[in-house]
């Protein structure tokens, strides 16, 4: 096991991988720009090293900066959490180049996963089901139109570099494709560094589940059962849980297989998810896979009792997993609710002093966040400021517990989407699950 690793990250996942190595007996470093000197992640971790100004391509995104830290520190590892560099290829081919262990997939599998073009053909070979569209990369308009009407539309031109909710354009009209199309591809330049675009039918009404996968460098896999995803905004997810309510017993067998089959078809090692769009009609179709950890990846630990970050230590030094699939079961309900500083019904950010602040407790009630009263939330990085995660014997026990929780949080100094989550707790539709992945943004447009 290492005796030291550096932490790429900050905020609430740099608290949570210090968190996992004190536990192991493992020292941390952490990195930290000039705006988060005071931040919680500094004050945890057994190192911490400035790395840059606040702006993240000077910081956080800064190779040559945080590899000089992992020298001056000694480390013998990095993890990178999720954001910033965790899915950069090239980071992790310098990390591997430079003698240390990269905490995360093979950049081969990085590559091949990263690119949705090539992810697309790779999941076609393995079986895995596709939504109908380009079956590459699509260069003109006129192969766009041909594609387009062969899927029909509305349809969706996707950025084969993009992530996160960006480099999207959904197409309703034949009349509207040429434009779209072109400012795809401009902004996939300019967002990405690479205007690669391709098509899919876009699905009016799906929902969105994700599997969970483990493997390590002995050949094991597995997959920890799936997640619900679809509460979400501009692409953006607000509330996750786990296991979905939308899936049967068959669904979900054939749902975590397909995520089983993918993470096999480029020998992944390490925690990654494989997201899909579900129809009603329960068929599913592979959308991408993220190679790092989620955000949502407490709700997965929760009902398995495996700790994700704790087996990317493990897996990355080179341990064989403990358990097999067999060993994994769903236990139980949980939830998790983002916290972000910001107005909950307009979501502008709102940084400034955390004047006060009182995290809610109780049974099977967990945060991870990094917020302490008079901590300074800089208005440099995302508005996530935490999160609240609930777990029960079942969906309803686990949404009263949810709510509670979400009661007794006081933040005071600083506007957070608290309310938001209060509202939609005590919504008829969620509380039925009765959702796909448009119903928050459609109930927040009838509340307004």
């Amino acid at each position: 096991m290492f005796n030291k690793i550096l932490i790429a990250n900050r905020g609430e996942i740099a608290v949570r991988i210090i968190r996992a190595c004190k536990e192991m007996g493992i020292l941390s470093v952490a990195v930290y720009s000039e705006a988060d000197r005071d931040s919680m992640h500094t004050r945890l971790a057994d190192e911490s090293i400035c790395i840059g100004p606040a702006a993240s391509a000077q910081s956080y995104l800064n190779i040559a900066a945080i590899m000089a830290a992992a020298e001056l520190t000694d480390a013998e590892a990095i993890h990178p959490g999720f954001g910033f560099l965790a899915e950069n290829a090239e980071f992790a081919d310098i990390v591997i180049e430079s003698g240390l262990v990269w905490i995360g997939p093979t950049p081969a599998s990085m590559r091949t996963m990263g690119d949705k073009v090539t992810a697309k053909k790779e999941m076609a070979k393995a079986g895995v089901p596709l939504v109908p569209g380009s079956t590459g990369a699509v260069e003109t308009v006129e192969e766009a139109m041909v594609i387009a009407k062969q899927a029909g539309f509305p349809i969706i031109i996707k950025a084969s570099a993009g992530g996160g909710g960006r480099g999207m354009k959904v197409v309703h009209t034949e009349t509207s494709l040429p434009n779209a199309f072109s400012l795809c591809k401009q902004e996939a330049g300019a967002a990405f560094g690479d205007n690669t675009v391709f098509i899919e039918k876009f699905l009016v009404e799906p929902r969105h589940i994700e599997v969970q996968v483990l493997g390590d460098t002995h050949g094991n896999l597995i997959h920890l059962f799936e997640r619900e995803c679809s509460m979400q905004r501009n692409n953006q997810k607000v509330l996750e849980e786990a296991p979905s309510p939308a899936l049967d017993d068959e669904t979900r067998a054939k749902i975590c297989a397909a995520g089983l089959a993918a993470a096999k078809a480029v020998n992944y090692v390490g925690a990654g998810t494989i997201e899909f769009l579900m129809h009603a009609d329960k068929s599913f179709f592979f959308m991408e896979m993220n190679t790092r950890i989620q955000v949502e990846h407490p709700v997965t630990e929760w009902i398995t009792g495996v700790d994700l970050i704790e087996w990317q230590l493990r897996v990355a030094a080179g341990e064989e997993l403990a358990f097999t699939q067999d060993d994994i079961k769903i236990k139980g309900h949980a939830i998790e609710c983002r916290i972000n500083a910001e107005d909950p019904f307009k979501f502008i950010p709102s940084p400034g002093t955390v004047t006060l602040y009182h995290a809610p407790g109780g049974r099977s009630v967990r945060v991870d966040s990094q917020l302490y009263t008079g901590y300074k939330i800089p208005p440099h990085y995302d508005s996530m400021i935490g999160k609240i995660i609930t777990h029960a014997r079942d969906r309803q026990k686990c949404i009263r517990r949810m709510q509670r929780a979400i009661d007794e949080l006081v933040i005071l100094g600083v506007t957070t989407n608290q309310e938001l989550h209060r509202r939609l707790l005590a919504n008829p539709g969620f509380q039925k699950a009765d959702f796909n992945i448009h119903f928050l943004e459609k109930w927040l447009h009838q509340i307004k």
